[in-house]
């Protein structure tokens, strides 16, 4: 799908290239970029006490409107800024700027997945020092997202109704990867008979049986309280780290005097 992150190798084309020590490297040496990058980019949200999610899903799982009902639900005064992740277009930065809330749209072209680089690029166009939660929604898949580290504190997968009860089976390095999950959509399970939330979330026990899980509907506002408070408590405690780092860092500078 891309050629920067290597998932275009394949166990069935490997053979092609495993003996080229140039391709190998190459590879290796794009990975510990971005990995030098993302520490980069937290390293700025830790000094400002901002939260940083990455959110990831298969397309169309309601990753976009999961966030305006968020931006709407959470407690006043927590400031928020959206980098939205998508191969083209801008209609999902737009969805969330009509909600008053600063939006970046990265346009990856055939990248299936965000990077540190592109993060860190779009964070010249957010005034850092005006958010306490950045949202950044990656590209809709279910593969690559997992393995590309962006800078972020902490990953929520989503996992819609109509995708299937399998998928968490399917797709198990991005359960793993996963700090939150939700399930999405539960407003539809009624015209889904397909789907069990039983037989999803022992799936996801299967593969980490230590993961949160939330059933949300961002139509209806059902079970959006977890995740609200989640939210909220993470937001706070990365405010308050960053004020000791500060308190720290000043007494430091006046004993050096």
């Amino acid at each position: 799908m891309c050629d920067n992150c290597g998932c275009s190798i394949t166990d069935a084309n490997r053979h092609l290239v495993e003996n080229d020590r140039h391709t190998i490297q190459v590879l290796e040496d794009l990975l510990h970029e971005n990995d030098q990058q993302a520490d980069h980019n937290r390293s700025h949200f830790d000094e400002l006490g901002i939260f940083a999610v990455n959110i990831m899903s298969g397309p169309g799982s309601g990753k976009t409107s999961l966030l305006e009902a968020t931006i709407h639900a959470l407690p006043p005064g927590l400031r928020l800024a959206v980098i939205e992740g998508d191969l083209e277009t801008e209609n999902d930065a737009e969805r969330i700027r009509r909600h008053g809330v600063p939006a970046v749209q990265i346009t990856t072209g055939m990248a299936c997945h965000l990077d540190a680089h592109m993060v860190h690029k779009a964070l010249d166009q957010i005034n850092l020092k005006a958010v306490d939660i950045l949202f950044i929604e990656n590209v809709g898949n279910l593969v690559c997202p997992a393995s590309f580290d962006i800078g972020q504190h902490s990953n929520v997968l989503l996992l819609s109704v109509t995708e299937g009860d399998d998928k968490p089976a399917k797709y198990p390095v991005m359960v793993r990867a996963a700090d939150q999950m939700l399930i999405t959509k539960i407003d539809l399970l009624p015209y889904i008979e397909e789907f069990s939330v039983d037989r999803a979330r022992a799936a996801v026990r299967d593969i980490r049986s230590d993961l949160p899980v939330t059933e949300v509907s961002a139509k209806t506002g059902h079970g959006l309280e977890p995740w609200l408070e989640w939210l909220t408590a993470m937001s706070a405690m990365r405010r308050t780290m960053a004020r000791r780092q500060r308190r720290s860092h000043d007494y430091v500078a006046r004993q050096a005097r």
